[in-house]
């Protein structure tokens, strides 16, 4: 896959994972959103329902204390009566009915006491209806409009409704004159305002007051705090103009937490699954990321095998073709000498070769590895000698420092030897200059230390990260001038953990390294 078609791919997967989460994120505002606007509904729905029935009790216990006066006797300051009368005759049945609708106008003078507002006296207009039919038989003589009652049928109706519209701008100028927390409770507020929010399914706590004029009253909760921009509020105890000074607010401190409860189940669930598909999305980009890594490293591994092979099979038909020389066949030395380099070529190609399967067989755990008790100090001794004659023909050294009393441990000898010999191979293919490598053992706890420091080039930070990963070289584009394939040190990480050790690395660029390898030692 091309590195454009690469990034197109990432690309539009990005996209498309953003789109999800926006629709997610306004599915969920918008339901928020409707859920917040069903609240305030209920809730206006309830203040108004609220102020209604605080006007209606007020109003009825008004209009019952007058007429309670009324009942009692007191006297009609004045009266005037209006009638309104209809004549109809009906000639088949030969007779005339006559239908009268009066009005009766009374005046009442109080004494304002009862009513606690500071008033001598209360004037009160009442008005009573009354209508009457009376049926005349046509006798030929004039009708007398004056018959006995049972030749008339008499409509009487009080009009109690009447009564209450005539009370109502009376009691409204009455009411106007009293304090607001003479009008009404705070523990009736609280009672109405609680039970009808109940029945619309909000039962969460609230705070209220009664504002005049946006001054606080006497009428409010314990801890109402009013914030300028309460949404919850409405207007109570209009006056004979309709209009009114007082506002009933209430804030609810829950709210947005009640808002969210009735959508927290598909809130989480969304939640849930996106992450789901963002992990998801997450391991799936890393995945690609590291293919195509493990791709380019494995490029580049063919392509420094490629020239690891090259130069040995170069070098063969070089000493072969020196062989085939008539000048060079008969020369037993010379022969000796390009057979000796054909060895040796051949033996390098066969250890990268094996390399590469040990590696192989460890990643499928087909490597059968037997471990015996073995002296790690004789084991890196063993190594040395391997590797001493190239440090010395570098005119380098090796130093050991074997500060361990304890050195004993549990180790298959091959293996284990190559691992050493692997960082000291390592140590001397990266030192520009003479190899100067140092080796050091130590007890911590119940565990043995193995450093090996060199002073050589060293290596950045991010390349001491992936130093043990497979295939992985530090990248110095197509210049080989350190010869490698980059599975050395992953088959020592690999070896040393089976081990039941840890191997780690210290470096520095241009000053050097120290890889440190961990083992459990035995009594």
């Amino acid at each position: 896959m091309s590195k454009k078609i690469f990034v197109l791919l990432i690309i539009l997967m990005s996209l498309s994972l953003i789109g999800i989460i926006f629709v997610q994120a306004y599915y969920i505002n918008a339901s928020v959103s409707n859920e917040r606007e069903r609240f305030k509904f209920n809730v206006n729905k309830v203040l108004n329902y609220v102020s209604n029935t605080l006007e209606d009790r007020e109003k009825a216990e008004y209009v019952y204390k007058l007429q309670d006066l009324m009942s009692q006797g007191v006297a009609v300051d004045t009266a005037a009566i209006r009638n309104l009368y209809i004549i109809q005759e009906d000639f088949d049945s030969k007779e005339t009915v006559v239908y009268r609708n009066g009005t009766l106008e009374e005046n009442y003078k109080f004494n304002s006491s009862v009513f606690d507002i500071g008033l001598d006296t209360i004037n009160v207009k009442r008005i009573l209806s009354e209508r009457e039919t009376k049926v005349f038989k046509n006798t030929g003589s004039d009708i007398d409009f004056d018959l006995s009652s049972k030749d008339k049928l008499l409509l009487l109706d009080k009009m109690s409704s009447t009564d209450k519209i005539i009370f109502e701008d009376v009691y409204k100028d009455l009411a106007s004159r009293l304090p607001i927390h003479k009008r009404v409770a705070k523990e009736e507020i609280q009672e109405l305002l609680s039970t009808k929010l109940k029945e619309d399914g909000i039962n969460i706590d609230f705070e209220f007051a009664i504002y005049s004029n946006d001054l606080a009253t006497r009428i409010r909760s314990d801890n109402f705090e009013n914030d300028k921009t309460s949404p919850f509020s409405v207007h109570m105890f209009y006056n004979e103009n309709n209009q009114s000074s007082y506002k009933l607010l209430v804030n609810f401190p829950d709210d947005k937490k009640f808002i969210l409860s009735s959508n927290m189940g598909m809130i989480i669930l969304s939640i849930i699954f996106t992450s789901i598909i963002i992990i998801a999305y997450g391991s799936a980009l890393h995945q690609l990321i590291k293919q195509r890594k493990i791709s380019e490293i494995k490029t580049d591994f063919i392509n420094n095998m490629t020239h690891e092979f090259k130069t040995p099979i170069a070098t063969i038909n070089l000493a072969l073709d020196a062989i085939r020389n008539p000048k060079i066949i008969d020369d037993k030395e010379k022969v000796l000498r390009y057979l000796g380099m054909i060895k040796e070529e051949n033996k390098r190609m066969h250890a990268q070769v094996e390399n590469v399967l040990r590696i192989s067989k460890l990643e499928k755990n087909e490597l059968n590895i037997s471990k015996d008790r073995l002296d790690l100090h004789e084991i890196v001794e063993d190594a040395i000698t391997h590797v001493e004659l190239l440090v010395e023909d570098r005119q380098g050294y090796i130093k050991t420092f074997f500060d361990a009393p304890k050195s004993s441990v549990l180790a298959n000898e091959t293996h284990f030897t190559n691992v050493i010999v692997n960082i000291l191979d390592n140590a001397i293919k990266y030192s520009p200059d003479a190899p100067k490598i140092e080796v050091y053992t130590e007890n911590v706890g119940n565990n043995i230390l193995l450093k090996i420091k060199d002073h050589g080039s060293g290596m950045s930070k991010a390349a001491a990260k992936r130093v043990f990963e497979k295939f992985y070289r530090e990248h110095t584009g197509n210049i080989h001038n350190v010869k490698g394939h980059g599975l050395g040190l992953a088959y020592v990480k690999r070896i040393v953990e089976d081990h039941q050790g840890h191997v780690s690395v210290e470096s520095e660029k241009e000053k050097g390294s120290t890889f440190i390898i961990k083992l459990p030692i035995i009594s």
